[in-house]
């Protein structure tokens, strides 16, 4: 992150929408801020609604005022008068070349040389119609892939003027969908010009799991079948789905957080050292790990995946599922997902990896934890041996309170040779003393940089999804029970039958959490 991009304008379409509010214009304002961002640069957000730059950058105050992980300043001024807005309907011939206009006019009023990256915060039903639009204007041309290293920066070589092109989630719904959509947008794209957002790839602790791994001498000898019993990836959300019933009743918690966030954090744990950190050497790494998931029959499907939705909490406080707005009385849409799968590979035959995502789980939490193998002799007492059983544990906190723990066995003080599990942690903001910038700054950082290491790559995408259509597949005629958990409570218990013998359970779970069904 030392160099700046090059000057460009980043056209953001959806720019009245949730996701700009709270994450995008708070990560420019941060970038701004931290004077990360080109001399000579501008937004210019295209939406539905009429607006002009002023009243839009007095709104977008408030929400960057909010949402920000720094308070805003005088500097905002300055970004403010480089905020701009056209108004216009997504088919809208007229709302475009007003479009057309207004950028050709930024580039001599701002100095952007016509670089451009388009940043789709829209439904993905929008996607090919508007790089369609975009390319039939002239906005967007397809570059010859791939263009070379440049050997001083290690990133690819640009082309100018560059255009780019930023996507969010989900691509597709299935393998079918979302190569059908990649491939519409490759017509007018380049692999190299397209930045598929997942925004967990952006957290500095996800970020941080290479360095543990190809960095320290001491864990990567043990990080393979022998000495691993099994990994365990939690995403777990307390909140409930919000006003996303629209999109949640058709996505569920496989496709909206496994095929992407938790698919990404089990590449990142699997993946082989990769021999540069170039992003294709990087993503060719995790490619291989999504090639060697295996598939699952549906017999297999009904032995290694447990399926939840929650209903009311126990106190009645939380809502069910089928209580929220816009969603169906009668909904089978799962809203947790456990699934206990294995790569095989020479690193990790047999091992397991078990991953749970949910919603309306007791807290917010991003956690991966490795757990060792226990010693082969046992040595202690019997007073010890439930503890000691549970082995060493390095849990990855990806979010909130970012860090890491390394779990030890050691003696209690006394009499006699008792054991207790202690932590060794390191925390962020405890050892750096700066504040973790959020995920979407990185991100956007490196589209205009030209980076695509933190974003998949489309061959991932699709590697993805096959494994998520064989879940997919072994669900047709396996009926779910509605609902299954409590709101507020960790999920169905039943899938602590997934977890190994003598694991301690699933982690961040405590011994006495009541209530569930």
């Amino acid at each position: 992150m030392n160099n700046k991009p090059d000057p460009c304008i980043v056209v953001l379409f959806g720019g009245t929408g949730d996701l700009a509010h709270r994450k995008l214009l708070p990560a420019i304002y941060n970038l701004h801020h931290d004077r990360l961002l080109p001399e000579h640069f501008a937004v210019c957000v295209y939406a539905r609604r009429e607006r002009n730059d002023l009243q839009y950058r007095n709104e977008m105050r408030e929400f960057i005022s909010q949402f920000s992980r720094q308070p805003v300043q005088a500097d905002w001024e300055q970004l403010a008068s480089r905020i701009f807005y056209v108004a216009g309907e997504f088919g809208d011939n007229a709302g475009h070349a007003r479009l057309m206009a207004r950028l050709a006019e930024l580039d001599t009023q701002c100095g952007t040389r016509g670089n451009r990256l388009f940043y789709f915060a829209v439904a993905s039903d929008f996607f090919v119609p508007l790089i369609q639009r975009l390319a039939g204007n002239g906005l967007l041309q397809r570059w010859q892939d791939p263009p070379a290293y440049d050997v001083a920066t290690g990133r690819r070589a640009l082309q100018a003027p560059w255009r780019r092109v930023v996507l969010e989630k989900p691509i597709g719904h299935d393998s079918v969908s979302a190569r059908q959509l990649l491939t519409r947008v490759a017509e007018h794209a380049g692999e190299s010009q397209v930045f598929r957002i997942d925004h967990y790839l952006g957290k500095e602790t996800v970020q941080n799991i290479m360095a543990l791994r190809f960095g320290n001498g001491i864990f990567e000898p043990l990080w393979n079948r022998n000495y691993v019993d099994h990994v365990q990836i939690t995403v777990a959300e307390a909140e409930g789905i919000g006003n996303r019933a629209a999109y949640y009743e058709r996505a569920g918690a496989l496709r909206d957080v496994v095929q992407n966030h938790v698919l990404q954090l089990l590449c990142l744990v699997a993946m082989e050292s990769p021999s540069s950190m170039h992003a294709d050497d990087i993503r060719n790494e995790k490619v291989k790990i999504l090639h060697g998931l295996r598939k699952m029959t549906a017999a297999q499907v009904a032995g290694n995946v447990v399926r939840g939705q929650y209903g009311p909490s126990a106190d009645g406080k939380l809502p069910g599922y089928r209580q929220e707005q816009g969603v169906a009385a009668d909904s089978a849409t799962e809203t947790f997902v456990a699934l206990r799968c294995f790569v095989d590979t020479w690193r990790w035959a047999d091992v397991p990896f078990l991953l749970r995502t949910g919603k309306r789980l007791p807290r917010r939490q991003t956690e991966i934890s490795v757990h060792f193998r226990v010693p082969p002799l046992r040595l202690f007492d019997q007073a010890a041996a439930q503890e000691s059983c549970i082995g060493n544990v390095l849990r990855i906190r990806i979010q909130p309170d970012e860090g890491l723990s390394l779990e030890l066995a050691a003696k209690i003080p006394g009499a006699g040779m008792r054991l207790k599990n202690v932590a060794m942690d390191f925390l962020y903001e405890r050892s750096f003393h700066l504040q973790t910038p959020e995920a979407y700054e990185r991100l956007l950082l490196d589209a205009m940089l030209g980076d695509a290491t933190l974003f998949p790559r489309d061959d991932e995408v699709l590697a993805q999804w096959q494994f998520i259509d064989s879940v997919l597949a072994g669900w047709h005629g396996l009926p779910l029970r509605c609902p299954n958990y409590f709101a507020g409570t960790w999920g169905p218990d039943d899938a602590a039958r997934l977890l190994p013998p003598c694991t301690g359970g699933w982690h961040m779970e405590s011994a006495d959490m009541p209530g569930r069904r």
